[in-house]
């Protein structure tokens, strides 16, 4: 498996997708999948069922993984 540059807290730029150029903080590094959860970067909305802890159940904005390849580090 190849070494990735990539830990969690460093800041990176969006290469590819809907949010290409944009600068955020890596949240997950995901080493055996090649990806990364970075801040505010494909969010979407999520469905919570009702549980006991929320008995309305409704939505809920989640960041989604993005591959390393369309992630470049940015030297701060």
């Amino acid at each position: 498996m190849a070494k990735l540059n990539f830990k969690k807290g460093d800041t990176v730029e969006i290469l590819a997708g809907d949010d290409r150029g944009t600068k955020a903080e890596i949240l997950e590094v995901l080493s055996k999948k090649n990806k990364v959860i970075v801040k505010g970067v494909k969010v979407v909305k999520k469905t919570v069922k009702p549980t006991e802890e929320n008995p309305k159940g409704g939505f809920i904005n989640k960041e989604m993984p993005v591959d390393i390849s369309n992630v470049r580090k940015v030297e701060a």
